[in-house]
């Protein structure tokens, strides 16, 4: 049921026959093949922009740990790049959210 036979794949072609007749079918086809060459052009343009400017690195946001790419700045000092760093949270969860206690493990 769900492959096509060769009789629904003649119907399906008589049906667009039918629908943009045999004169436009060739110019639809022309546009078709224009449009898939536009998009391969468009994606050679991408690719090699992409390898000339290579993205820049972003620094890490302000408050977040840097402990883990070795950074030993300390809280409220400057960076070399003059960005002040925040003081870390005391806990890992995000403000405003409460940890309940865990219940011991049962056997």
């Amino acid at each position: 049921m769900g492959s096509m036979s060769l009789m629904h794949w003649l119907v399906v072609l008589a049906i667009i026959l039918v629908l943009f007749g045999a004169g436009k079918l060739p110019r639809v086809m022309g546009d078709f093949a224009k449009g898939i060459k536009a998009f391969k052009a468009g994606m050679k343009e991408e690719d090699e922009t992409a390898e000339a400017n290579p993205p820049a690195q972003v620094p890490p946001p302000a408050g977040t740990s840097t402990a883990a790419a070795g950074s030993t700045t300390a809280p409220g000092a400057t960076t070399a790049q003059g960005a002040a760093t925040a003081a870390a949270p005391a806990s890992a969860t995000p403000a405003g959210v409460t940890e309940r206690p865990r219940e011991p493990a049962r056997s």
